[in-house]
């Protein structure tokens, strides 16, 4: 028997089961825009946690985006100005 097998039968009350696992998927799954839409098609976990790691990344790289641009925006903005928004940013 593996260590892996060994350890989840001695941790017992803490082991999640395989319909928590469905539940938790299933909710990813809706949070999902692509795959929010065509909730009726069933998808393996395997496929959903890969669509959510693919939208976090996404999700990282817009952040990335729209920092760089304001920014690109504060810089280019009189001080006064670029004082506003910076306090209603930090609101």
């Amino acid at each position: 028997m593996s260590s892996r097998r060994s350890r989840s039968r001695q941790s017992g009350s803490s082991r999640i089961t395989e319909d928590q696992i469905n539940e938790l998927v299933s909710k990813l799954q809706e949070l999902l825009p692509e795959m929010h839409n065509r909730r009726s098609d069933k998808r393996s976990a395997a496929k959903v946690l890969q669509e959510t790691c693919n939208y976090i990344r996404n999700l990282h790289r817009e952040v990335d985006d729209l920092s760089e641009r304001l920014s690109e925006l504060l810089a280019n903005t009189d001080t006064t100005q670029a004082a506003l928004i910076r306090s209603l940013l930090m609101q």
